[in-house]
């Protein structure tokens, strides 16, 4: 895993080495994204052995998978949430058409509060952000690891290359509030999802934050990632190009975050009543309070 100082340096060499140049031709940007996505695919892939994805039903999740089946990988979608999630209605929905293995769990409360007293026990800096995601990624990752999987693919890194969240079409320079994002990714997202895969031995491979990929998508013009009506535009539309194959019901899909199409943070804000907190930000708040201490604790006993 890489430090947080590591991680910035990559993500300043790549920006000192795209420059401002942009690539103002749509079609030629759309070729160029698609062979490096399909490119990052297949580095993740192993040889004589079964990969998964961490599955939601949205474009990036489906995109890496229609890659992984045309590539002939050996491979199983993974998705998890309460009952009724619409991420588990869609990720059923996108494996019945494609023909995906496809593996979900529906969380309980009592499943989604033991998870979470697990990830205050070894995550830093946890917060109703982390936990809500970090209850999706470690279930999934539970479940991959069930089956043996070594290597899991993720969508990590795709809201902030094709500017995918709100705060990018506020933004009046779309692809610098993208470099911001990709700098930030550290300590918002990868001191999250890394230690999970550590724990269970499992290697995460994201695509859309391979080197080649990002220094194509930053190359891509602000009108082409997102406007009024739709975010992630030219993901979208590479998506549907032959050699990838999605149909439009599914590129075009307005996914919400990983906690919410999981309804995840519906089942903490009940979990945290229960446990007598007014503000379920209270309650992980008290979680991560007791996960420190836990672990200040080992590590004396360590020493």
């Amino acid at each position: 895993m890489m430090s947080e100082i590591e991680w910035k340096d990559f993500i300043g060499k790549i920006r000192s080495e795209v420059g401002d140049t942009l690539i103002e031709d749509k079609k030629k940007s759309e070729e160029l994204l698609e062979k490096a996505i399909i490119e990052a695919v297949k580095k993740g892939i192993v040889k004589k052995g079964k990969v998964g994805v961490c599955f939601s039903g949205g474009v990036d999740s489906t995109t890496i998978s229609m890659i992984l089946k045309r590539l002939n990988a050996d491979f199983t979608c993974y998705s998890v949430g309460t009952e009724s999630a619409e991420d588990l209605v869609w990720a059923k929905r996108a494996a019945k058409e494609f023909g995906f293995r496809l593996k979900t769990k529906v969380l309980t409360d009592n499943d989604i509060e033991k998870i979470l007293k697990k990830l205050a026990g070894f995550i830093e800096e946890f917060d109703i952000i982390k936990a809500g995601v970090g209850c999706v990624t470690y279930a999934a990752i539970e479940l991959a690891k069930k089956d043996k999987i070594k290597v899991i693919f993720t969508g990590l890194g795709s809201e902030e290359i094709f500017a995918g969240y709100q705060r990018h079409l506020e933004s009046k320079n779309v692809n610098e509030e993208c470099w911001k994002g990709l700098s930030l990714m550290y300590k918002r997202d990868m001191i999250r999802d890394m230690p999970i895969a550590e724990k269970f031995k499992i290697k995460v491979c994201t695509p859309f934050l391979d080197k080649e990929v990002i220094s194509i998508a930053m190359r891509i013009p602000d009108k082409y990632k997102i406007n009024m009506e739709q975010n992630k535009i030219i993901l979208r539309e590479v998506a549907e190009r032959e050699s990838i194959g999605l149909t439009r019901e599914f590129s075009q899909r307005k996914k919400r975050a990983a906690q919410y199409g999981s309804r995840i943070d519906k089942a903490i804000e009940r979990i945290g009543k229960k446990n007598g907190f007014r503000k379920k930000s209270d309650y992980i708040r008290s979680l991560a309070s007791a996960g420190q201490k836990n672990r200040i604790l080992n590590e004396r006993i360590l020493m």
